[in-house]
């Protein structure tokens, strides 16, 4: 439990901390959303990410932006098509291959994650969570939705909305019935519960709290614009009142901030950033050069890093004066003025801990700038997250759904606020998907019973899932299926080997594992898991069995290695084994851990941690492998898979155009000492006979004679 006074709050961390449930934390503006986000990556131990869907909304939430860490396209992710990432076909082929490819230590983050939080969601594509889903399926588990890392999208559905062209909503209205987030196809296969904040921070005058509900439910009577409209002052004067204009173009506030800043009397002032390391210049959370005048009025841009509260995101002052390299700000109603000093804002990456195997932030660049900005005018988008005790809305141009409710929001109380236009029903834009959305969030309200409902299943889950072994028996199938399709170019008994362990595994694991998970079930659904001393011995004594099996299944797969001449077919062998391995590798690991009892938080952090994979270090070219031990005469083998080697060098051919290696392994057993007895090896042609023939003739001599083979010895004659 969050340490807040806050039970919604309060449930909102619990369903993220103790369950494996996807959760939408919504609320009006201003009930606490942002400093939740805050708190919980203080509190969580669980391994997370933070992602929003701009830049700046990344930096302000101390995250990264989604296009960037799962490298998606910034056009439609069409459903369905999985090429490239995942991602739709034309957007695949159009993207660079860095869109595509992933390093290895951000794979391992995928691999090792628990829950990705998403920052603003309202602004989410439902496109863009299905990619998102698409790239984690493939890197940590295909079977479930986001590849069953849990999800916190926190967002206000009656803010800023997604932005669409029209050319990309021709494209994605044949897949989608919104583009709003919950129209994911990915989100839709899970049962996600909504959370509504309802505690208003930000304001505490009733009678404003009462008109911005109305207005995010549509129930817009002649009594809310009439109460809204008594703000109307075209000739307000905002001189000296600390008033900010909220208004919807940039161009309109730039303007104006630019023209208030040039009738001020004295010389400007100019402030340059320092940008240090990797910053790109669409996310600066500052303009890199300030330029300021005495009695120019300002607004912070971030809230006080010393902790002393001195300001915040959005509080308006007026400066006072200059005094080396700071800015001197006299806020309303304060008695001192405040001294201004650059502050740092960090671009970060997430890495992985070399020696814990955490999840860490990694500082890409910094900004550091003077948290200030000129603040006669500011466009609603970029108010967005702030407060303001004194403001005038410009709403006349309104043209966006959300803008007003956001500009209207961001007001503490109703006497602050202050209208340069008149407010009527059509600058005010509903969305009727999302107040319907919201009609079914508002009603749908999970209590403690659903969570510890959502607890027990979770803990189900995480042991039945720890005693399953099919995505090992998957891999082994898909193995068998390829040699059995190659098997003429394959060595004689590599079907059989596989098939014989795949026999022994279905015997000795999946029956018995099959077996147990329903006991288990049992057992789960009559008591508490981690108090219950019955259960505990029941998974001590299974984790016991299970890891000997994935010991034994280790030293099976160890010695597996096969050759083949199809440069495909070989990869496709080659990486199976290798995640077979790694995957029964990390399965031995999980239950080794357990043989002592489970206990969820420090389960979940051994299996993250399992889940990594070693650093990919450059090696050495490995020796050439050993013939199968079916294979006769292996040093004869080797012997003419070197002449065929630098053969195939010599004459710039691919190898199997000099020999193949089931022509080898013939050859090595029957050592033929005539051409007659050499053109019956398959594969050795009568063109490979004559180009060949005699060379290789006297190669086989001198290995016979070196190894005391008499003729008569040599099979084939």
């Amino acid at each position: 439990m969050i340490d807040t006074d806050n039970p919604k709050l309060d449930l909102a961390f619990d369903f993220v901390q103790y369950t494996g449930t996807n959760v939408f934390l919504t609320g009006k503006a201003g009930t606490g959303k942002t400093t939740f986000l805050h708190r919980l990556k203080e509190l969580s131990p669980k391994r997370m990410i933070v992602i929003a869907p701009t830049g700046v909304a990344a930096i302000n939430a101390g995250g990264v932006t989604a296009h960037s860490f799962f490298q998606l396209p910034f056009g439609p992710v069409i459903p369905g098509f999985r090429k490239g990432n995942g991602f739709g076909r034309k957007a695949a082929e159009e993207q660079p291959p860095r869109f595509r490819r992933f390093s290895r230590e951000k794979k391992n983050i995928m691999r090792s994650l628990d829950l990705l939080v998403i920052d603003e969601i309202s602004m989410v594509r439902a496109d863009m969570l299905d990619g998102i889903d698409e790239v984690l399926r493939r890197h940590k588990n295909r079977s479930r939705p986001f590849g069953g890392v849990q999800l916190l999208m926190i967002g206000d559905m009656q803010q800023l909305a997604p932005v669409v062209k029209e050319d990309e909503w021709d494209i994605l209205k044949g897949h989608y019935d919104t583009a709003f987030f919950f129209s994911s196809k990915a989100l839709q296969q899970t049962s996600y519960v909504s959370i509504e904040l309802e505690h208003v921070y930000r304001q505490s005058d009733d009678r404003f709290i009462t008109l911005l509900n109305k207005i995010r439910d549509n129930q817009l009577g002649d009594q809310v614009i009439d109460a809204l409209n008594a703000r109307y002052d075209p000739h307000f004067s905002p001189e000296d009142e600390g008033y900010i204009t909220l208004t919807t173009h940039n161009a309109k506030a730039k303007l104006m901030n630019e023209s208030k800043l040039h009738g001020l009397p004295g010389e400007a002032v100019s402030f340059l950033a320092n940008v240090d390391g990797d910053f790109p210049e669409h996310t600066f959370p500052a303009d890199f050069e300030l330029v300021l005048k005495r009695e120019a009025q300002v607004m912070f841009v971030k809230n006080d890093p010393a902790g002393e509260k001195r300001y915040y995101n959005g509080k308006i002052g007026k400066v006072m004066g200059f005094d080396e390299g700071m800015v001197i700000v006299q806020c309303p109603g304060e008695e001192h003025p405040i001294a201004v000093e650059p502050v740092e804002w960090h671009n970060v990456k997430y890495s992985l801990d070399e020696h814990s195997k955490e999840i860490k932030e990694t500082v890409e660049g910094r900004f550091s700038q003077i948290p200030l900005k000129l603040a006669w005018a500011i466009t609603i988008h970029k108010s967005q997250g702030l407060t303001f005790e004194k403001a005038i809305i410009d709403a006349e141009a309104a043209f966006a759904f959300g803008q007003v409710y956001v500009a209207l929001s961001r007001c503490r109380s109703l006497e602050g606020l202050v209208l340069s236009t008149p407010i009527d029903a059509g600058c005010i834009k509903s969305n009727s998907r999302i107040l319907n959305f919201n009609a079914q969030v508002h009603c749908s309200q999970p209590g403690r019973d659903a969570l510890e409902k959502s607890k027990k299943l979770f803990r189900e889950e995480m042991l039945t899932d720890l005693f399953d072994f099919s995505r090992i028996t998957a891999r082994m199938y898909s193995i068998l299926k390829t040699l059995r399709h190659n098997a003429r170019s394959l060595p004689e008994g590599a079907v059989r080997e596989i098939s014989d362990i795949l026999d022994a595994h279905r015997d000795k694991i999946v029956r018995v594992a099959d077996k147990f998970r329903i006991q288990l079930r049992r057992l789960l659904s009559e008591t508490e898991m981690e108090s219950d001393g019955q259960l505990q011995e029941r998974i001590r004594k299974a984790s016991l069995y299970f890891s000997e099996q994935m010991e034994w299944l280790l030293e099976q797969l160890g010695p597996l290695s096969w050759e083949t001449d199809n440069r495909q077919v070989q990869k496709a062998l080659s990486d199976n084994l290798k995640i077979l391995r790694e995957e029964t590798g990390r399965k031995l690991s999980c239950l080794r851990f357990c043989m002592h009892g489970f206990v969820m938080q420090d389960y979940l952090s051994h299996r993250a941690k399992a889940a990594i994979e070693g650093p990919d270090r450059k090696k050495k070219r490995r020796p050439e492998a050993p013939p199968e031990p079916l294979q006769e005469r292996p040093d004869l083998y080797r012997i003419l898979k070197k002449w065929r080697d630098e053969k195939a060098r010599e004459l710039a051919l691919p190898v199997y155009m000099v020999l193949q290696l089931k022509t080898m392994r013939e050859m090595a057993g029957q050592v033929p000492c005539t051409l007659q007895g050499l053109g019956k090896i398959k594969g050795f042609g009568k063109k490979k006979l004559d180009r060949f023939g005699e060379e290789l003739l006297e190669l086989l001599a001198g290995y016979r004679e070196e190894n005391d083979i008499r003729t008569e010895d040599a099979r084939g004659e």
